[in-house]
């Protein structure tokens, strides 16, 4: 079994992990992910303690079907762009939608990296950075060039406080100008619910400090945001919701109380 010494916020990356893991297990998978099944079964931790969250599941796996659909769009767009994968966490992305061309950068706390390094090795064209995203110097491991950039920040930006995360948008806007950004947002209501429950739910200390109501607002953090498009979860397999199906029906609700993935563009 590989050790494993992760905690609060990192140890939330094992939630993902499990998620794509037991997904690829179901007969009427919506991703599969058999790497992610390879890695969890050697990983030293307590899977079990997680199985009775299927929303949580649920959640991950939309997710991760939306974005796989944007960056391979992106890439599809652009083959020979560089990714750079903030709060890469144990993704596996890379290795499922790789075209050959693309130079990808998984980006994270060194502790996450060493466990994911004893599955993945460094390429030319893959590369893994371990340091905070708040250590700008990771910015100088990002090879300069003219090429197309994408930004992918999954399940990390609501960990963050506001003024974190507005000074984390102000650094990628100026590094990466031209640069395209598709990252998840939780809603002001979904932070407080996190406030209260999930460290109650997961047993891990991390919970959410920032959510937002729409992915628009992000133009107010930096006058060099645009804003493109958004996707809400509730809108994909409803019938995998249960009772949940026909609460997101309610406006207040669908708008409250899920998460979506945003798609930005940074102004030159």
């Amino acid at each position: 079994m590989i050790s494993q010494n992760l905690k609060d916020v990192p140890e939330t990356l094992l939630i993902p992990l499990w998620a794509r893991a037991t997904e690829t297990e179901r007969p009427d998978h919506i991703i599969k992910d058999d790497l992610a099944l390879s890695m969890m079964r050697q990983i030293d931790f307590d899977f079990s303690k997680l199985d009775k969250e299927w929303v949580t599941r649920l959640f991950v796996v939309v997710r991760t079907e939306i974005l796989d659909r944007s960056v391979k769009a992106f890439i599809e767009k652009y083959p020979d762009a560089i990714i750079i994968n903030l709060g890469c966490g144990l993704d596996t992305r890379f290795f499922r939608i790789d075209n050959g061309s693309i130079c990808w950068y998984d980006l994270d706390l060194p502790e996450p990296i060493r466990v994911k390094s004893q599955f993945f090795a460094e390429t030319d064209r893959y590369k893994m950075i371990a340091r905070s995203v708040f250590d700008e110097a990771w910015i100088n491991d990002i090879a300069r060039t003219d090429k197309p950039v994408l930004i992918i920040a999954e399940g990390l930006l609501m960990y963050f406080t506001e003024q974190e995360v507005k000074g984390l948008m102000n650094t990628l806007v100026a590094s990466f100008p031209g640069a395209e950004m598709l990252f998840e947002m939780v809603t002001p209501a979904m932070a407080k619910y996190s406030e209260q429950n999930a460290s109650k739910r997961f047993q891990m200390a991390a919970i959410f400090h920032w959510g937002i109501n729409g992915g628009k607002d992000m133009e107010n953090y930096n006058g060099h945001i645009r804003y493109i498009a958004e996707w809400n979860y509730f809108d994909y397999h409803r019938n995998r919701w249960g009772m949940m199906r026909w609460l997101s029906l309610i406006p207040q609700y669908r708008n409250s109380y899920c998460n979506r993935i945003v798609h930005l563009a940074f102004k030159k």
